[in-house]
């Protein structure tokens, strides 16, 4: 049908054609897109301290040094509530299992082994 030219007769078809088109390219481009969280929420100053359970001003200080993921807009503070789940999890300490673990694989990691040298006759 779109190597055909397009009369006034055959429009109602083409433009039948093209919508089914349209609606497969939607459908394409719902399955590519990564889904939303439910948590990912625009929330501000009085949220977040009730979610990551810190008062104001020690929010404020974080926010400052860099260490808690904020946006500013004007003279107002805004946090996404995902990121700041995700703020809290990154900061877990590990087990001492789990130290030694990392320990032992970024030991292994570094060792280099002496290539065999001479050749066995």
């Amino acid at each position: 049908m779109m190597k055909e030219e397009i009369t006034f007769d055959k429009l109602p078809q083409a433009i039948t054609y093209l919508t089914e088109q349209v609606a497969e390219l939607k459908q394409l481009v719902a399955v590519l897109q990564p889904p939303q969280s439910e948590k990912h929420v625009l929330v501000g100053i009085d949220d977040a301290c009730r979610i990551i359970q810190k008062a104001k001003p020690t929010i404020y200080t974080l926010v400052r040094k860099g260490l808690l993921p904020s946006y500013k807009k004007g003279k107002k503070l805004y946090f996404y509530e995902d990121e700041l789940l995700e703020w809290i999890e990154n900061g877990r300490r590990n087990t001492p299992e789990q130290n030694y673990d990392r320990m032992l694989a970024e030991m292994q990691k570094g060792v280099r082994h002496k290539p065999k040298s001479g050749l066995n006759l």
